[in-house]
């Protein structure tokens, strides 16, 4: 009979396909973002960060540093705040979200936009309401075990009850 051979070709060369493919997850981006959930938390290693600041001048003055992040990962999800801290030489403080601000749930495609902000008060040198700030750093809400540093160049945090510094929700960007 004929087709024997054709059939035992089709049905060896499904196999030498079938048995080319890999589940393992070890490989390149697309490797690892293909079974990726539409819904995961974005990771901070899948974006790209930029800072901005409108410094505030003087003691007193409020100030805000913002940061914008793009997604270079596959389609990911951010529910809820930034995770800030701001770093002193003896001391690290949490920053807590802007009053009355609720937490949302914003999905970024690859190439996505979003940012937050910090919004302090500038504190009088060398006084006890006043934090010495040299870093801050920051996790997205799903990935607390990455975090990015950046360097605090805007000047002392006031840290007094109605002065504490605050970080908004994130923000969609762009178009």
């Amino acid at each position: 009979m004929r087709t024997y051979p054709l059939s035992l070709a089709a049905a060896l060369a499904a196999t030498v396909l079938l048995t080319g493919c890999s589940d393992d997850k070890a490989g390149g981006d697309d490797v690892k973002n293909a079974d990726r959930p539409s819904d995961s938390a974005c990771a901070l290693g899948d974006m790209g960060v930029e800072v901005g600041a409108g410094a505030a001048p003087a003691a007193g003055d409020t100030g805000t540093v913002t940061v914008t992040l793009t997604n270079k990962g596959a389609q990911c999800t951010l529910k809820g705040f930034p995770g800030v801290d701001l770093l002193a030489d003896d001391k690290t403080t949490s920053v807590s979200p802007d009053e009355g601000a609720k937490a949302q749930s914003l999905t970024l495609g690859k190439g996505g936009t979003t940012s937050f902000t910090i919004t302090y008060v500038r504190g009088e040198a060398g006084s006890a309401e006043s934090l010495a700030v040299r870093k801050a750093s920051f996790t997205l809400p799903g990935d607390t075990r990455t975090a990015h540093e950046l360097k605090w160049s805007y000047g002392e945090v006031a840290w007094a009850a109605d002065k504490k510094p605050s970080v908004s929700g994130f923000e969609t960007s762009g178009d």
